[in-house]
């Protein structure tokens, strides 16, 4: 950013000009606010600038400041409609305070100035906005010796640089609360050097999630295709929707369509459009999703569901970007960006003949994989708070979650992944007597869960399947159960004859515990070792044991 001096007040223009370029400069918000907030107030003969952030409960707490003391966010103490900076936020308009005394409030919160001075001193402030969501509060601080001086064109650009800050903090902020209302207090500190990102109606600080959240909007602002994949419930949608936000199709419209809840014929209607008369029944000409979708996003669910007949149809709209309605002759060209989702392993079904290869080279450009549950567990506890405060507004109630039961939520397995964790919550919340849910207010506990007997059911087709697959799994337990106690030496199994070994010894050591339900004693005799030596092995290789 160039040096500015006091006497050169550069135009409007390059100020904003200059603030922008700062705030796409990082993804770090905090920085570069606070670089951009220095700039103008160099620029614009500012005496001090400071931005403040809404917290959930509807209190303001300081993010960053430029030209303050040391201290001042800890003298920030904003409650709803507290003083002309809380009503700035709440009535989302622009304020202009020619002398700072004015605001005795503001005065004894902040503590920025002796009241003598604030005679002196005016407070221009602008509500911070993205999209309609108010996001916070910039104020500005100006010397106003005889009360008369005018802030037009200050408040103005203030306007003006709000939009692209708002910008700045909605998609680059920490998953993590930039203010702790609670203590009154700045807490905005990241976990890691690394960069959080975040997504609206997803929660993910985990590695895995990150790393999917990453790619989210790093492919969002382009038109690339895009295919989903991951186990039934991981909340592909939920991502495809969060590509469309983030991308400058935003505007334009969101078509989803279930291809396996359609069959061929069905399909294709809804895909393209029919003209009248095309079947039975077609009395008008139908639009398909498609057209309606041309201009925006097309996300098309369940792909490795189609049969290979409308693959080869779907392959020339994706490759000509046109295509003819049922019953037409007259080619539709549409523009449209391509989500595609699957919880189907495309590679082996390319492999066997059922899925076209070319079809998969089509639309396998950007690939992103969503984990399962039971692999980013560090989420499930603010997963489940998520779902239980919103069940807690729907239904008017007030529950709350114990740490045990938190602690028994993030020891499932749960093979439905995030739909089977919605669910779980909201029948134990409908279900709860009292106000604090415990461990045995979940019917695990009571071992009554129906669900528990899906916990090792193993698909081919899936696309993290367990570690072995198919014949290869019988093979490998026939195998193991010949697997004598001698052949376990420092926790590595040697498996007899030709079989190839399914995995690291960990994997071996996981695959046995699953398929015996966590149960040390049973998947001993699986392996044919003693119970003493599985415990060596689980600890050497730092398993952590599930109660289901």
């Amino acid at each position: 950013m160039p040096q500015c001096h006091v006497n050169e007040i550069p135009c409007e223009f390059n100020v904003v000009y200059e603030v922008v370029k700062t705030l796409t400069s990082s993804r770090d918000a905090k920085q570069t606010l606070e670089r951009s907030l220095r700039y103008l107030s160099c620029a614009r003969g500012w005496r001090s600038a400071f931005i403040a952030v809404a917290t959930p409960d509807g209190r303001l707490g300081g993010l960053c400041g430029a030209g303050l003391s040391e201290d001042w966010r800890e003298r920030m103490r904003f409650l709803p409609n507290e003083g002309v900076v809380a009503q700035i936020h709440t009535n989302d308009s622009a304020v202009v305070v020619p002398k700072l005394r004015d605001e005795p409030l503001l005065v004894d919160s902040m503590g920025v100035f002796d009241e003598s001075e604030g005679e002196h001193v005016a407070l221009l402030g602008a509500p911070i906005r993205y999209e309609g969501r108010s996001l916070g509060v910039l104020v500005a601080f100006c010397d106003n010796p005889d009360g008369q001086r005018v802030f037009a064109s200050d408040l103005e650009l203030m306007n003006v640089v709000a939009a692209p800050m708002g910008q700045a903090l909605l998609l680059y902020q920490d998953t993590r609360p930039m203010y702790d209302g609670a203590r009154g207090e700045a807490s905005r500190q990241p976990k890691t050097t690394h960069t959080l990102y975040q997504l609206d109606n997803a929660v993910g600080e985990s590695e895995p999630m990150q790393r999917v959240f990453s790619q989210v909007h790093q492919v969002a602002p382009t038109r690339t295709t895009v295919l989903l994949r991951g186990e039934s419930g991981t909340g592909k949608e939920l991502i495809a929707r969060a590509i469309y936000g983030l991308s400058p199709r935003k505007d334009q419209s969101f078509i989803s369509v279930n291809c396996a809840a359609l069959t061929e014929s069905l399909l294709e209607s809804e895909l393209f459009g029919h003209e009248k008369g095309a079947f039975t029944g077609a009395q008008y000409q139908r639009k398909g999703r498609f057209e309606l979708a041309h201009g925006g996003t097309l996300f098309l669910d369940e792909i490795g569901d189609i049969s290979p007949s409308f693959q080869a149809k779907l392959l020339r709209v994706l490759q000509e970007r046109e295509f003819e309605r049922v019953g037409g002759t007259t080619p539709v060209r549409v523009d449209v960006r391509l989500i595609v989702a699957t919880n189907r392993n495309l590679e082996q079904m390319v492999k066997a003949g059922e899925f076209r290869a070319d079809l998969y080279y089509r639309i396998n450009v950007v690939s992103i994989l969503l984990p399962p549950l039971r692999e980013r567990r560090e989420d499930i506890p603010a997963m489940a708070q998520y779902f239980l405060n919103r069940f807690n507004s729907d239904n008017g109630r007030s529950l709350h979650f114990s740490d045990e039961a938190l602690r028994v939520l993030s020891n499932c397995y749960w093979p439905g992944n995030v739909r089977e964790l919605e669910n779980c919550v909201e029948r134990t919340a409908t279900m709860a007597h009292h106000d604090t849910i415990d461990r045995f207010s979940f019917l695990c506990e009571k071992d009554r869960c129906l669900t528990k007997v899906l916990h090792h059911v193993e698909r081919e087709d899936a696309v993290r399947p367990a570690r072995t697959l198919g014949a290869a799994q019988d093979e490998m337990a026939n195998a193991l159960a010949g697997v004598s106690a001698g052949d376990y030496n420092g926790g590595r199994f040697s498996m007899p004859g030709t079989v190839e070994r399914p995995g690291s010894e960990r994997e071996q050591l996981v695959w046995a515990m699953e398929r015996c339900g966590w149960v040390q004693a049973k998947a001993a005799r699986l392996l044919d070792i003693t119970p003493r030596q599985i415990g060596y092995a689980l600890r050497k290789h730092g398993i952590k044991l599930r109660r289901f």
